[in-house]
């Protein structure tokens, strides 16, 4: 029996295995970093496979080697995250959360079982190749500062007792967007950075009467949202993807009162770093002048979220070819376009070679058609055996390349 075979065998054995590990995440689901239990399952489901984990990593995170021949010649890491968001669970059925407020609506409880299944085939097949593979279970993806900056921090990407740093990391999402037995690749940017806006207007309160009397921070916050889209459609190249959305405005007045205070919420993002930077500039100096030219003042604080992710051209186009072999051409889907949504993977992929490619999950049939951060979310579970034998085999394949 070929490897590939071989692979594909292991991960109908060891399926079902994983469809209980994945349901018991599901049901017990933990906000970011505050993983505990997650954790603890993991770590013990590793090491009854035979694998010894570091643990209690930027606090609930872990990783773990698996050391086929020749361990200390090239390293591949391979990425899950754990953490749920706070969004009560709708869906009637047997794994439902029974955390109250707490759901795995963005799939990590897919990648945390999925990355244990191919932890179970990769520990069998140690004879089978050489180098060694990093699985990184990182805690907060969902928060910035987000858990990879975490774990770069306390040096996860660094070299390990063999001296060997890895040289490229996979990670997989959940794609509702995509029916399932397909996945979805895009080399170069895919996902855009994301950095969180915060502007307090001050002006003079009163009666809603005798506007002349006032500092109208309602009129202004009004002016600083519409003058700020000029940052997008006037300062950035146009050739550079960017957004910049406020979905948040809170004036505590009334009918008659004009309050002394207005706060604005929005995020910006964009796919290139310098352009970032200057943005970041722009928004502060534009709203500044625009208060400060209607008799009023404004503060500004600008939360720095996630870079943009930039999946490495190279790595994700053989990772592409990797794949077609494993499901077929047909399957293996070249994603058009760029999204605005943000993902912290972004920083392992201004280190290291990065692949952030999307699994599948959407089936019509059974009416499993539910966007990701939505309380009915949920997966067709076909989909976690090919997430396992897949980034299995692209991690074998590219370990070989290497």
């Amino acid at each position: 029996m070929n490897l590939k075979d071989k692979v594909k065998e292991l991960a109908q054995k060891y399926s079902n295995e994983v469809l209980s590990d994945r349901r018991h995440l599901h049901a017990h689901p933990e906000l970011s970093f505050q993983e505990h239990n997650t954790a603890k399952f993991v770590a013990n489901k590793l090491k009854a496979i035979g694998i010894t984990p570091t643990e209690n990593i930027a606090g609930t995170g872990l990783t773990a080697l698996i050391e086929g021949k020749k361990p200390e010649s090239k390293i591949v890491a391979l990425r899950a995250d754990m953490d749920a968001l706070p969004i009560m669970e709708l869906n009637d059925v047997p794994y439902r959360s029974t955390n109250k407020g707490i759901m795995h609506a963005c799939g990590h409880d897919v990648h945390t079982s999925s990355l244990l299944g191919t932890a179970r085939i990769l520990n069998d097949l140690r004879e089978h190749f050489e180098g060694t593979f990093k699985l990184i279970f990182q805690p907060g993806e969902e928060v910035s500062p987000g858990g990879a900056s975490l774990m770069i921090k306390e040096n996860v990407l660094k070299a390990n007792l063999h001296k060997v740093a890895p040289r490229s990391i996979y990670a997989q999402h959940v794609a509702p967007f995509i029916e399932v037995g397909k996945v979805g690749f895009k080399p170069g940017p895919v996902l855009a950075s994301c950095d969180d806006i915060y502007i307090t207007v001050k002006g003079a309160g009163g009666h809603a009467g005798t506007p002349h009397e006032v500092i109208d921070t309602v009129l202004i916050a009004s002016q600083i949202v519409v003058s700020l889209q000029q940052v997008v459609s006037r300062n950035i190249p146009p050739h550079i993807p960017a957004v910049l959305s406020f979905g948040k405005i809170v004036g505590e007045g009334s009918t008659n009162i004009i309050p002394a205070e207005v706060k604005i919420e929005g995020t910006f993002r964009t796919f290139d770093e310098e352009w970032r930077k200057k943005a970041h500039e722009n928004i502060v100096r534009l709203a500044k002048a625009t208060a400060q030219g209607m008799g009023g003042d404004c503060e500004i604080e600008i939360e720095v979220g996630y870079p943009y992710l930039n999946n490495a051209i190279d790595f994700t186009e053989r990772s592409m070819l990797y794949a077609q072999e494993f499901l077929g051409q047909n399957n293996v889907l070249v994603l058009p376009n760029v999204m605005m949504g943000s993902e912290d993977f972004a920083f392992y992929s201004h280190h290291i070679d990065a692949c952030f490619y999307t699994l599948g999950v959407k089936n019509e049939a059974k009416n499993i058609t539910a966007g990701l951060h939505t309380p009915h979310f949920d997966i067709d579970e076909d989909a976690v055996e090919i997430g396992v034998g897949l980034m299995t085999w692209m991690g074998l394949c590219e370990l070989k390349q290497l």
